[in-house]
């Protein structure tokens, strides 16, 4: 069964959404049928493998601390905007992280984190060098950020997916 569909609920998800998408009729239905279990097979051949969680307490940490973060970072980038004349003009710029991560699972946790916090954007991860491409809406010290990066989240990380 799990060859003939091997992702059964996203199927039937599918399918489901195909028939509120459109007019329930015979020929809709065989063609959402046709399209969850096309797209069920694809997921099935990029799917990667599962991750290798070693610990949940690191994962846990990470949360609360992120949750932090991108508080105060909402509040520190309203505040640039908002006395963008006043306190002299703010200095973006590219900076280059040296990670040590290679894992799929965790980078993608990593660019979620990275992007959800207001004043970054992740950029470009080169996976033969491991440096990480990372703009910031205002840097003062490029070093504070890359301490930030290695030492704040991907020490986490990597403690939990190791």
């Amino acid at each position: 069964m799990s060859r003939l569909v091997p992702h059964p609920l996203l199927s039937l998800a599918l399918v489901l959404m195909w028939l509120l998408l459109t007019r329930f009729s015979l020929g809709h239905l065989l063609l959402g049928v046709v399209i969850a279990l096309i797209a069920g097979w694809a997921l099935g051949k990029v799917e990667p493998e599962r991750p290798r969680l070693r610990r949940i307490w690191p994962l846990i940490r990470l949360m609360g601390i992120v949750s932090v973060d991108i508080i105060r970072s909402n509040i520190a980038v309203a505040g640039l905007i908002l006395t963008r004349g006043r306190h002299g003009a703010r200095k973006s710029a590219f900076v280059d992280i040296p990670l040590r991560l290679d894992d799929p699972v965790p980078l993608a946790l990593l660019a979620m984190i990275i992007t959800a916090t207001p004043g970054t954007a992740w950029l470009e991860h080169d996976p033969d060098t491991g440096v990480l491409i990372l703009h910031v809406f205002d840097v003062i010290d490029e070093d504070e950020w890359r301490h930030l990066i290695r030492d704040r989240y991907e020490s986490l990380l990597l403690e939990a997916f190791g």
